[in-house]
């Protein structure tokens, strides 16, 4: 086992404790299955992350209420990602807004990035500006290939092998949906969470961008997270505040 990167072992704990409810009525031959979902969760190549990644994103947004070209939402998401990359990891960005009042935000590897309209109504435009940064920082370090492919392993293991065995291009809309959820509401690990801070942090440098707004945003993340909300922003290792403190540092030290 200690030959394995951080992710498969990652993947393999996912699968095996997304798999523990249904043990008890499963044959032997469901299990190997769903096992073999994990170790095909980790061979994953990145046009099978980019085609799941297609295919959750667009059960997410059939789920959700997209904010029209015409919202004032659109107008300022608009006017907020101007300088900001149209492109990560060769994908084409492409930003949009779910009207909710979750405050939440989140990107797939293959350009997927939405806003949750709470996070905006919360944020001022350099606060959105550096959580949007920090979500393309986990596309562009890899973090959500790793993300997927754990929401991957669960979904099959889940389902008893649903999307196991080669079929990544014939996802129901349900599995797509399931697995766009799993991916959402996963978390990062710390070392992911302050590299994509760090990486957010560079490119508002990079783009001569106002970066204090990394440090409010953060304080205002863990104002927020007192009050026991469940969003997968504010499950946040290290704490918010911790995390302000870091750039805070970061700031102070760029002087």
């Amino acid at each position: 086992m200690h030959h394995l990167k951080p992710i498969a072992i990652s993947v393999i704990m996912a699968a095996a404790l997304a798999g523990c409810g249904a043990i008890k009525n499963a044959d032997t031959g469901a299990l190997t299955q769903a096992g073999g979902s994990a170790y095909k969760a980790m061979s994953l190549t990145d046009s099978d992350i980019a085609t799941m990644s297609d295919q959750s994103c667009a059960a997410m947004d059939q789920k959700n209420q997209i904010a029209p070209a015409n919202s004032r939402y659109t107008t300022r998401l608009n006017q907020v990602v101007r300088g900001m990359p149209t492109s990560v990891n060769d994908k084409t960005a492409n930003y949009k807004v779910y009207l909710t009042k979750d405050v939440n935000a989140w990107a797939m590897a293959n350009g997927c990035i939405r806003v949750y309209s709470g996070l905006m109504d919360l944020m001022n435009d350099d606060e959105l500006r550096g959580v949007i940064g920090h979500e393309i920082g986990h596309v562009a370090l890899g973090h959500s290939k790793g993300r997927m492919q754990t929401a991957y392993a669960a979904s099959a293991v889940r389902g008893l092998a649903s999307a196991a065995g080669g079929v990544v291009g014939q996802l129901s809309q349900s599995q797509a949906g399931d697995l766009g959820e799993k991916f959402i509401n996963a978390q990062f690990s710390q070392s992911q969470e302050s590299a994509a801070d760090n990486y957010s942090f560079d490119l508002l440098t990079e783009r001569k961008l106002e970066r204090k707004g990394l440090v409010s945003s953060f304080q205002k993340l863990a104002a927020l997270n007192t009050g026991g909300s469940g969003s997968s922003i504010l499950s946040s290792h290290p704490p918010s505040s911790d995390r302000a403190a870091a750039m805070q540092k970061r700031l102070q030290s760029a002087k």
